[in-house]
């Protein structure tokens, strides 16, 4: 793929990112979501490329733009054929309520080389580079997270573990307590949280937890661009997500998945702060435009870019 993809990428999620914080702390959800959604869709026209959503907003009949198997780019002869997933609000809660850490993200690669994962949920651990290699989700968190500190040459009670704050994590925030883990609760954005894990300045070693299985594919992507780790396993919540499982070509149904093996060959990422975060600032509204702080990466070279843009809306409407 062009390398300066990545950089054209970015535009997508810069949009999709200045509309939604223009909804910020209005506590309507679905306006947030929607206006982050038709920006992200409408600068994608501008990009040359043909490409496939295989992550997305979700099934055609439940998403009237950037559903999954939905073409957006101009799709030239020589556009180059993607795959593409994406969350427009990664965090639709923490951007409606003012909370930090919502952000817009895009990873693409070659055509095929994404794993279609179905709407449902994924066990999932990501570290940074440190500690790559050590993690197996098939062990308990107690002993992820002694080897994780092995490797990065700590002890347990030094490492920082990010998790969700759900019922569903009520015995796993006790068992890494009880290693004498730091545990670090949040909202939403998951996403983000894999990616902080390869960023000492963000002070979060490893995500432990249960989330949503695109949002897996994504982080799997952000990471091989920066030699992290990621391994997930779906966690289906009835029969009717195992049979559209299957019908998407998914035949061992309790596979634990690699970043490799979720996001193959070479892949790019970009992200766009909404919100500010540990991760990434959000957007600074000012008189006749706004500041924006965005990461982009290649898995290719390691490049990482935090790229600090000053929109002006009289140049360009928005």
């Amino acid at each position: 793929m062009d390398r300066n993809l990545a950089l054209e990428v970015v535009r997508v999620t810069e949009m999709a990112a200045i509309a939604a914080a223009r909804t910020m702390g209005r506590g309507d959800v679905r306006d947030s979501d929607q206006a982050a959604v038709d920006a992200m869709r409408k600068t994608f026209d501008t990009l040359n490329i043909d490409g496939t959503v295989v992550i997305g907003e979700g099934e055609r009949d439940e998403a009237p733009m950037l559903f999954i198997g939905e073409r957006v780019g101009r799709g030239t002869t020589s556009a180059a054929p993607v795959d593409l997933a994406l969350d427009p609000l990664e965090g639709t809660n923490l951007c409606a309520f003012g909370r930090p850490g919502a952000i817009a993200v895009v990873a693409l690669a070659a055509r095929g080389h994404l794993l279609n994962a179905p709407d449902t949920y994924m066990d999932k651990i990501a570290v940074g580079p440190g500690a790559k290699g050590a993690i197996d989700l098939s062990r308990s968190a107690t002993w992820n997270l002694e080897q994780i500190a092995q490797a990065l040459k700590r002890s347990v009670s030094e490492l920082t573990v990010v998790i969700t704050e759900r019922e569903r994590h009520v015995e796993l925030v006790k068992e890494v307590r009880a290693t004498g883990a730091r545990v670090k609760l949040i909202d939403d954005g998951d996403v983000a949280a894999a990616i902080s894990t390869c960023f000492e300045a963000s002070g979060v070693d490893v995500l432990l937890g249960t989330g949503g299985a695109p949002e897996g594919v994504i982080s799997a992507a952000g990471l091989r661009c920066v030699d992290g780790d990621f391994q997930g396993r779906l966690r289906f919540r009835n029969a009717e997500e195992e049979a559209r499982a299957r019908a998407m070509g998914i035949s061992d149904l309790s596979k634990i998945y690699t970043a490799e093996e979720l996001a193959r060959g070479e892949v790019m990422f970009a992200a766009t702060g909404v919100t500010s975060s540990d991760f990434l600032k959000g957007v600074r509204f000012f008189a006749r435009g706004c500041e924006t702080h965005s990461i982009v990466m290649r898995s290719r070279t390691g490049t990482v870019r935090f790229v600090t843009a000053t929109h002006h809306f009289d140049k360009k409407p928005m």
